[in-house]
């Protein structure tokens, strides 16, 4: 027996059944997590005020983040093939709304929906390394968008003391049981322009960014061992 979903993509019941069991396995294991903040403030004042932000991490750090933001009522960039079904299923069982699309396949309809969500109020999480990598490779998109709506971007880094890290292409990061995970956000980054095409040169500066508040969460967290 299959599903269709509003994209068209079949989803078996064997699929639905891993998402069943994926989000309680992850709702258990979060349970026992110790997350703490930094440089959170900024992201909490926007919180309060109703505005909505553009957040941008990599890949492998999607798990910690889908939980710290569990929350928020954001929408999650999220590619159209039935892996990325799946994993919509799963974000909105965390209460994620989901945009489908793929910096890669389809940047620039990826690009519009993410410029409409965020005009429309909603706050956006985005991996730009997503959803095939290169790893660590921050795509443009996020620039463009944050440039198109004057929205800055969060960027955001999540570590944990101690892991299981997949052998995949983004080393997807599973904090262990009784995990102490570490989330930094860097202050709000406004894209400069005049110009997209200036906006997409920017990304590179992004992405440097975004690895150096990945080292500086390992070490907090590693530190607090």
């Amino acid at each position: 027996m299959t599903d269709r979903t509003a994209s068209g993509t079949r989803l078996r019941w064997r699929d639905k059944l891993i998402v069943l069991l994926g989000v309680i396995a992850i709702r258990v294991l979060a349970w026992t997590w110790h997350i703490r903040r930094s440089g959170a403030e900024e992201v909490a004042s926007r919180v309060a005020r109703g505005l909505p932000n553009l957040y941008a991490f990599w890949h492998g750090h999607l798990l910690p983040m889908l939980v710290e933001h569990e929350f928020e009522r954001a929408a999650v960039l999220v590619s159209s093939h039935r892996d990325g079904e799946m994993i919509t299923r799963a974000a909105k069982a965390f209460g994620y709304g989901a945009i489908r699309g793929s910096t890669s396949r389809d940047a620039p309809g990826a690009l519009r929906a993410i410029v409409r969500t965020l005009r429309g109020g909603c706050t956006v999480a985005v991996t730009p390394d997503g959803p095939r990598g290169p790893a660590h490779e921050f795509s443009p998109g996020p620039a463009i968008a944050s440039f198109e709506t004057g929205i800055p971007v969060i960027l955001a880094a999540a570590a944990a003391d101690r892991a299981w890290y997949l052998g995949t292409w983004d080393r997807f990061m599973i904090p262990k049981p009784f995990a102490r995970v570490v989330v930094c956000y860097s202050p709000s980054v406004a894209v400069p322009g005049p110009t997209a095409r200036d906006a997409a040169a920017f990304a590179p500066t992004l992405g440097a960014t975004l690895n150096e508040l990945g080292v500086r969460a390992r070490d907090v967290a590693l530190a607090e061992r």
